[in-house]
This record gives C-alpha cells, sequence and structure tokens, in this order.
C-alpha cells in the first residue's frame, strides 16, 4: 500500500487523504458500472494510498453506499473515513430538513454501509435557506447526541452558502465545486474556512472530466449520463455538470490547459495537484470508472507542487474563459 500525504478534516479531528475517492459514477449516474468493477475502483484506490471515500445516499439510490459497505466489510482493516451525504431523495423544500427526516435517512445510509455511527454526514447541497436554520443545526446535533453521527458538514452550491454555514460551530466541513475553471472560492471561502478550522473538500475537480482533455465537441455521452441530461440545469444544479461552463468553451479552454500538464502529468493529474496545493484544501475526491482511473488520480498526490508560471497562467485562462459566465452565479 502507499503512503500518501494526510490531512486533518477541519473539526472532526480526524486525518484523510490529501486525494480521497469520489463515487459519484459508482452509483450509476455516469452511465452503467458492474459490481466488480466498482469495487476495483475502491480496492485500487486504497491501495494507492486513499483513505477517504465519498459517496451519498441518491447516488444511485443507494447503491454507491451499499458498495461501499460491502467493501468496509471485506477490507476492515483499510482505515477508511466514509463521508456520506443526505437530503437529496426528498422534496427540495425547507419544511422536510427536521429530526425525523434526519434520523430516518441516517438510518438507510447506516443500514447500506453497514456502521453503527457514520463518520461524517453533510447536508446534500439543500435549499439555501436551510443554511441559516437554528432548527436544522439543533437536529445535527442530536444526532451526534446520539452517535448515529460522529461529525456533521455541508455540501453547497455557492460561496455565500459555504460563509454561512462556516459560522456555525458544529460544522465540521464543507464541500465545494473547486477546480481550475472554478475560482471563486479561493478568495472568499478559503481564508474564511483557514481562520474557522473547518474544512474544505474540492468536490468536481475535473469539471466533470472536461479537465481530462479527452473530449472533443463531438464527445456523445450515454443518455443516462447526467453530461447528456444535465448540461443546462434541466435535472439539478447546472454548477454540478461541466462545473455549470458552457460545453464548447469548456472544451476549448481544456485543451490551453493541458498545454501546463507538467512533463510525465496528465492535464488531470495537473487539476488535482493545482487543488491539492491550494492553501485550505483538505482534500480533493476525484472519482474514476476504472482502476486506472483511480491510481492515476492517486498519484497526483506525489507530483512535484506546480511553479507560480503555471498558477499565474491557471488564474490568467480563468480570467479570459470563466470569470464572467461563472463569478457572479456561485
Amino acid at each position: 500500500m502507499i503512503l500518501m500525504e494526510q490531512r486533518e478534516l477541519g473539526r472532526t479531528g480526524r486525518n484523510v487523504s490529501v486525494v480521497g475517492q469520489g463515487t459519484w459514477q459508482l452509483g450509476g449516474d455516469w452511465g452503467d458500472v458492474r459490481e466488480a468493477d466498482a469495487l476495483g475502483v475502491l480496492d485500487a484506490a486504497v491501495e494507492s494510498g486513499v483513505t477517504f471515500f465519498d459517496t451519498a445516499d441518491v447516488y444511485g439510490d443507494g447503491r454507491s453506499e451499499q458498495l461501499i459497505g460491502r467493501y468496509l466489510k471485506e477490507r476492515p482493516d483499510a482505515g477508511i473515513f466514509v463521508a456520506t451525504k443526505m437530503g437529496r431523495r426528498a422534496d427540495q423544500v425547507p419544511e422536510n430538513y427536521t429530526l425525523d427526516n434526519f434520523r430516518a435517512w441516517n438510518d438507510r445510509s447506516r443500514a447500506n454501509l453497514g456502521v453503527d455511527t457514520l463518520d461524517l454526514v453533510q447536508l446534500h447541497c439543500p435549499p439555501t435557506p436551510v443554511y441559516s436554520c437554528d432548527e436544522v443545526y439543533d437536529a445535527l446535533d442530536t444526532l451526534v447526541a446520539e452517535r448515529r453521527i460522529a461529525a456533521y458538514a455541508v455540501s453547497v452550491e455557492t460561496c455565500a452558502e459555504a460563509l454561512t454555514a462556516i459560522a456555525r460551530p458544529g460544522v465540521a466541513s464543507v464541500q465545494i465545486i473547486l477546480n481550475p475553471f472554478r475560482l471563486k472560492p479561493l478568495d472568499e471561502v478559503l481564508p474564511a474556512a483557514r481562520e474557522a478550522g473547518v474544512g474544505i473538500i474540492a468536490r468536481v475537480p475535473l469539471a466533470s472530466g472536461l479537465l481530462s482533455g479527452k473530449y472533443t465537441a463531438d464527445t456523445v455521452f450515454a443518455p443516462g449520463d447526467h453530461r447528456t441530461y444535465n448540461r443546462h440545469g434541466e435535472a439539478f444544479d447546472q454548477g454540478e455538470t461541466f462545473s455549470g461552463v458552457d460545453y464548447g468553451t469548456g472544451v476549448a479552454a481544456a485543451a490551453e490547459f493541458a498545454a501546463l500538464a507538467p512533463e510525465g502529468a496528465t492535464p488531470a493529474q495537473t487539476a488535482l495537484r493545482w487543488i491539492i496545493q491550494q492553501h485550505g484544501v483538505t482534500s480533493v475526491i476525484p472519482g474514476a470508472r476504472s482502476t486506472e482511473q483511480a491510481r492515476a488520480n492517486a498519484a497526483a498526490a506525489a507530483l512535484d507542487p506546480l511553479p507560480r508560471s503555471t498558477l499565474d497562467a491557471v488564474r490568467d485562462l480563468y480570467d479570459r474563459r470563466f470569470r464572467a459566465a461563472v463569478r457572479d452565479r456561485w
């Protein structure tokens, strides 16, 4: 097993690998993934030094959690920290974010994962008023007191939501979209999180694969892939797909970004390395559909830090291609 840098995940007091394993793909929302292949991805990640899995009760309607639960049962010695999410299986109205519902959702996730206490539960991009509701945080504190969960956190769409959550003393971490095409969190969220001792989990790190440099304007995704059915926000927030950027613009920008990759590194690894070295980031959670992808993602942790010239070039690329379209939305 390869050793990887570990960082403390905010107020959890637990350490996690700087590259984690996102498991949205394993639920089937990116096209079909066979069970054996999914378990192989998890094993490849762990053997590459990953100690952090991120999932949600809505990924494959629980399939992702169930696969992780099976893996944990088979590898109890792996020392994996699992963060899951709750809330997106219900109608998205603030009235649904109650203690009774939290307990029901929590029971389902604990059964799926095969554990008595969940390491971390994140509110899964709830309606914006939820982040300001005292009763919501009281309910989450109750779950901790009942030892259903060890800690709680939030996953957000906007920087404003992140800042609201960071101000709450019980919030352990914030999961937010951060990648070379989405820089706004660097200016506002990361400094506030560092000051408060809140962890930052960077999601959608490859802009739904754009930053891998593998796609062209003619690439066709499967009908069941959110990169087909949610390209313009038809099913959920557009920011979750290609980071909300126009696909054609994203493909052109990805080609420009690929030229910044250092010798021996892929564009995807370069994007992950860029995220890892942003001050305040705890872990980045790329997804993978194959063992090769999982190993390649994890290898980004061993790359040398990117030089200042590359960091400046990423900022310039963002300013030219995306700032106007993205900054005021998220």
